[in-house]
């Protein structure tokens, strides 16, 4: 089957059935004698516990720093390959102009580089700054969709038709970056064989609040954590924003999933069917804004969890097929179970344990899971690295974050009873923009 044929069939039955094993794993260990359980209880923790324990400690960092940029590379300016830059916005009047300048300031061979600014069914002044900001800047193409649909998948397919260059870059409205970014991550991915970068997404307005503190370490975290599973032959995935991918893979892939609403998770997973090489880049980062209330905080991680939930049903065949080597699929189990499955069973533990007065029986598997989660929070925002420094892994900084990353242990239950009980409803939030 093409992988662009591939389009869900069935989440809903399929979101049961997982809802269905993970309340069964969760209520069984109450019903049995504990001497019965304490066996697999023990081998459970010892396997993803050693797994994730494994990924945190590779030490993958300097695999993936790129140069600075030298007179050798100057001087080879004219061997440096295409590449087209594609944003898509819909309702981005604080941050569209600013993100213009900054494509302004990118030094690369004029003839090499084109920008591509699709505007999704912006409601706002964005279509009145792209029209004033296009007769400003001759560089700039504007695209607008008289149909939006697809979410940012569609507006980013729409976009495809008109582009040829040897890569694409993938940017979200409100990116800031390095002037020198092309010059140094393209060189990189050619020169030691990747065919696909992500770079590291950095919090612009980390100081902000507490609650874009905590992002902005849990960015850092990410970071330990997807090196980490490349490092140790598993798989690294997309972030959506700053993701440089050669051209002729995405026409590979069938293009951008517009039955998703996260297009970089759904990539990554077909990227990897494709066989691509997929690095992640430390510096130079990307900078983005993370959002400042918790009602934007839960749209977003809502998103993000059901995206990334449904794109292990639609492809479970393949990632379950010989197609992939035994230690890519040990990685994407392992992640499956502590990411997704963890979550939901913890909760119809914790409830049991609430109905019955007694202790919760995932209790040794959530603790190892937290405490893996404080180690990779303390390796990541340690790093000396380019853009806004990251937040320092003091005692209580990393007490706040760790109780801060509870809030999956939420979300990801919620959204599995979503799924799994409401028809889909294609509906595309997006992340609200302020341009501090």
């Amino acid at each position: 089957m093409a992988l662009a044929a591939i389009r869900g069939d069935n989440r809903r039955g399929k979101t049961l059935l997982f809802l269905f094993c993970c309340a069964l794993a969760g209520v069984m260990p109450h019903w049995l004698d504990p001497s019965t359980i304490l066996f697999p209880a023990i081998f459970l923790v010892a396997v993803l516990g050693s797994y994730g324990l494994k990924i945190v400690l590779i030490d993958a960092n300097k695999s993936f720093e790129s140069f600075n940029i030298d007179s050798e590379i100057k001087d080879k300016l004219s061997d440096l390959q295409s590449v087209d830059v594609l944003v898509s916005v819909r309702d981005e009047e604080n941050v569209v102009e600013r993100l213009i300048l900054k494509l302004q300031e990118i030094r690369y061979p004029q003839d090499k580089i084109k920008f591509w600014i699709i505007d999704d069914g912006s409601k706002d002044n964005t279509p009145l700054l792209l029209n004033k900001l296009s007769n400003k800047f001759d560089n700039i193409n504007i695209l607008s969709r008289s149909i939006s649909s697809g979410g940012k998948s569609g507006a980013l397919n729409f976009a495809l038709q008109n582009v040829n260059s040897e890569w694409i870059f993938v940017l979200d409205a409100d990116a800031q970056f390095d002037q020198d970014i092309f010059l140094r991550i393209i060189p990189y991915a050619k020169d030691h064989g990747f065919s696909v970068l992500q770079l590291r997404k950095a919090v612009s307005n980390a100081n902000r609040n507490l609650l874009t503190c905590c992002q902005a370490m849990e960015m850092a975290m990410d970071l330990v954590i997807q090196q980490g599973r490349f490092g140790g032959g598993g798989i690294s995935e997309l972030r959506g924003n700053g993701q440089l991918i050669r051209r002729d893979l995405i026409d590979q892939c069938g293009g951008f999933n517009e039955d998703t609403v996260t297009d970089d998770l759904d990539l990554s997973f077909r990227l990897l069917f494709a066989k691509a090489s997929v690095g992640i880049v430390s510096n130079p980062p990307v900078q983005e804004e993370a959002v400042e209330t918790i009602p934007g905080l839960w749209r977003q991680r809502k998103r993000w969890a059901e995206g990334g939930l449904q794109r292990f049903f639609d492809y479970w065949s393949f990632l379950t097929s010989n197609k992939l080597n035994i230690r890519k699929r040990l990685d994407i189990t392992a992640f499956f179970l502590l990411q997704y499955a963890l979550p939901v069973v913890s909760f119809f533990d914790v409830l049991v344990s609430l109905l019955r007065h007694s202790l919760p029986a995932f209790w040794p598997l959530s603790l190892t899971a937290f405490c893996i989660s404080a180690i990779a929070y303390f390796k990541g925002c340690r790093r000396k690295v380019e853009g806004p420094s990251i937040p320092k892994p003091n005692l209580l900084r990393l007490i706040i974050s760790i109780i801060y990353l509870a809030h999956w242990f939420v979300v990801i239950p919620w959204v599995t009873f979503v799924m799994a009980f409401r028809p889909k409803q294609f509906i595309w939030r997006k992340t609200i923009h302020k341009g501090h």
